[in-house]
């Protein structure tokens, strides 16, 4: 018997998907699921899919009913993770796949969310440069949002490596319907929804855009911007006629050698240039097991990570707009939410980093 487990708000999208990988996990234990409003309803009458699970129902969010587990799993409103983290015993390791505690700055909270900021966790990217390290050593860890997460592996390999500018980035997004919830909504209706293409939260509103700023600031190359605020992006989401997935595009001005190897626009110089790019993202991601550069002129889709914890990354340089253009597909409740909250918990358990997930998406 391996590890016990709790997952409390599991009756949402990012839930019902975390229930299905533990469900296949080799090392842990399904414990304690609660689900707020849903207290005693049978788990298949929320995911049908989790056949294995009918003899389960979801009970209350009660603090006492979760202190047994090895680990809990908060899939839950920020504020009411927040509030049930509180109680919690501190010894408690804790993987909230929520907004509560990705931010450092509070200022950046009050601006985007309001109130009060509950605090700060280790942020659960663990691709990023000295992420697993720090991911393994913590008690709480806090998973990044969806589009921050294909948005930020996308393009730390370029600020690493000093090959793009911090402070000139945009970024247009598109996710599937799941990104927004469960709760009934009118425009999200398949009528409203199919057939159509639609953009929200423009003009540098939305949640995730503190979110990718600071991880991105953490990986800066030395020289590359030391301040506070040296990145500087422009986000703009979008809702796309599809029930999951993420298509990120992300620009950014060309930097240091890649820079230098475009300033002529030609075709020879336009090939270095994404040759340097391709050799920074190819490095950053050497050995990675869920991050994948694809091979040139192979542009990412999200239908090949769906079902997958996986990120597929492609890049190229733009010469004519002295550019850097990087694409990353990801399944946005995999490695955009239950899947990197598993990794995450794989390896503050100390367990293999890849159990129970695959980079395989599901095709057709």
């Amino acid at each position: 018997m391996g590890a016990r487990v709790a997952v409390a708000g599991a009756s949402g999208y990012a839930g019902g998907e975390l229930l299905r990988l533990l469900a296949g996990h080799p090392d842990l234990e399904i414990g304690p699921l609660t689900a707020g409003s849903r207290a005693g309803a049978p788990v298949t009458s929320v995911h049908p899919n989790l056949v294995g699970l009918a003899d389960r129902t979801f009970g209350p969010a009660d603090p006492a009913t979760l202190t047994g587990a090895d680990l809990v799993f908060m899939t839950m409103p920020h504020a009411e993770a927040a509030a049930l983290a509180a109680q919690l015993p501190a010894e408690t390791r804790v993987v909230d796949l929520g907004a509560g505690f990705r931010l450092a700055d509070p200022a950046s909270w009050t601006r985007f969310y309001g109130g009060e900021h509950p605090g700060h966790w280790t942020y659960g990217l663990p691709e990023l440069p000295g992420a697993r390290e720090q991911i393994r050593a913590s008690v709480t860890v806090a998973s990044p949002g969806c589009y921050a997460t294909a948005s930020i592996l996308a393009l730390a390999p370029l600020l690493a490596s000093g090959l793009a500018e911090p402070s000139d980035i945009v970024i247009v997004a598109a996710s599937g319907t799941s990104g927004t919830g469960r709760a009934a909504t009118a425009s999200l209706m398949g009528s409203e929804v199919m057939g159509s293409v639609s953009a929200y939260k423009v003009g540098g509103v939305h949640r995730h855009t503190p979110e990718i700023e600071e991880a991105l600031q953490g990986v800066l190359a030395p020289g590359a911007g030391g301040s506070k605020n040296a990145v500087t992006i422009s986000f703009t989401p979008t809702l796309a006629p599809m029930p999951r997935g993420i298509l990120a595009t992300a620009t950014a001005r060309l930097a240091g050698p890649a820079a230098r190897a475009a300033l002529a626009g030609q075709a020879g110089d336009a090939a270095e240039a994404t040759a340097r790019l391709r050799e920074a993202v190819a490095g950053a991601y050497a050995g990675e097991p869920f991050v994948h550069l694809l091979p040139e002129g192979q542009w990412p889709s999200t239908g090949a990570t769906a079902g997958s914890n996986a990120a597929h990354v492609q890049v190229i340089a733009d010469v004519h707009a002295g550019r850097a253009v990087v694409v990353a597909a990801i399944d946005n409740l995999g490695k955009g939410a239950a899947g990197q909250a598993l990794q995450n918990a794989n390896l503050m358990l100390g367990l293999p980093e890849s159990a129970g997930l695959t980079a395989y998406g599901v095709a057709p």
